[in-house]
């Protein structure tokens, strides 16, 4: 049965991967690559797990030429655009790339798409100008309103209100300059540029860590916007000086908790799967027995480690990172 469709298929309609061991129907996997290219969602990760399929499954399953080419084609972009050295031709209707290296004393590139030719900056990334300072480079339109170039001036009451809800809506990923488009309802910030694979905060717009919620930079993993500084400065200090009594409150129910808690687990444990087995009364009373004076002996060891690895790393946070991030 496919897991995709649920419905009853022959075993040779269920093709190998080379990425992973699961399995779907020919159907199910054609289909869903097609919207996976169709959305740019490339490269491709299995239907089931996160693991990339590779190109060569892809092309065997995609069975049209033009999705063949769409997927060779993105699989490209997202390879060049984040090469810090690849510059986009400017010219109208030319999607030409030119990897440049070393180019900034040397600003002057050529287009080497057959019947393009244009000259552009290396800099400014804009048509040559030879007589002349790089001209700036107007800013993305969705870092600061992306909206501004969709409406018209006379629509001026009505455009306000619709460019203040776009600009909440699209932005910009901070590696590659994707456009993004998300609803600011308060759902998860965490955002995955599809083009480029850079992790971002959508409040902040800048690429994170796994610790940048839990960080003092006022973003939230849920909600509309950050923190107020009056908000982030007083929680800052609440962390500081409530620290010592908080770690002190945690170790205090960590450590009986570990110590008696990990005995009555492993009983548990040993005991159930001691009922399921065909173990008689004594074997089933002497391997819950050894399994608690192991646990007993064990668990002193894992409670000391814990607190003595995790009570230094919540110090080291509260008055290293906080106190930096309140000083400044």
């Amino acid at each position: 049965e496919c897991p995709l469709c649920l419905l009853p298929q022959p075993p040779e309609a269920f093709p190998t991967l080379a990425s992973c061991a699961h399995r779907s129907c020919q159907a199910c996997l054609e289909q869903y690559l097609r919207i996976a290219v169709g959305e740019s969602r490339v490269p491709v990760a299995c239907p089931h797990c996160p693991a990339t399929l590779r190109p060569t499954d892809v092309h065997r399953l995609l069975v049209e030429p033009a999705l063949r080419d769409k997927y060779e084609e993105f699989l490209l972009r997202r390879l060049l655009v984040a090469d810090p050295g690849t510059r986009w031709c400017p010219a109208p209707d030319c999607s030409y790339a030119v990897i440049a290296y070393g180019c900034a004393e040397c600003p002057r590139l050529t287009c080497g798409r057959e019947g393009c030719g244009t000259e552009f900056c290396y800099h400014c990334r804009q048509p040559w100008h030879p007589n002349g300072p790089c001209a700036p480079v107007p800013p993305a339109p969705s870092l600061a309103n992306p909206a501004a170039q969709l409406v018209h001036p006379e629509d001026s009451a009505h455009g306000e209100t619709l460019a203040q809800a776009e600009a909440e809506d699209i932005k910009v990923c901070p590696r590659c300059s994707a456009f993004i488009m998300k609803i600011n309802d308060g759902s998860c910030n965490r955002m995955n540029c599809t083009v480029c694979g850079c992790l971002f905060c959508w409040l902040c717009l800048q690429e994170i860590s796994d610790v940048h919620f839990l960080s003092p930079s006022g973003c939230t993993f849920w909600g509309k916007r950050p923190w107020s500084r009056t908000r982030k400065i007083l929680w800052q200090l609440g962390m500081v000086l409530g620290a010592p009594m908080v770690i002190s409150l945690v170790a205090g129910i960590a450590v009986p908790v570990i110590t008696i808690g990990i005995p009555i687990y492993m009983g548990r444990k040993v005991l159930g799967q001691g009922r399921r087995s065909s173990l008689s009364g004594c074997q089933q009373c002497f391997s819950v027995t050894s399994s608690v004076l192991l646990s007993l002996f064990v668990s002193p060891i894992i409670t000391a480690v814990t607190v003595g690895v995790g009570v230094p790393l919540m110090l080291t946070y509260v008055y290293g990172v906080v106190v930096v991030s309140l000083c400044r």
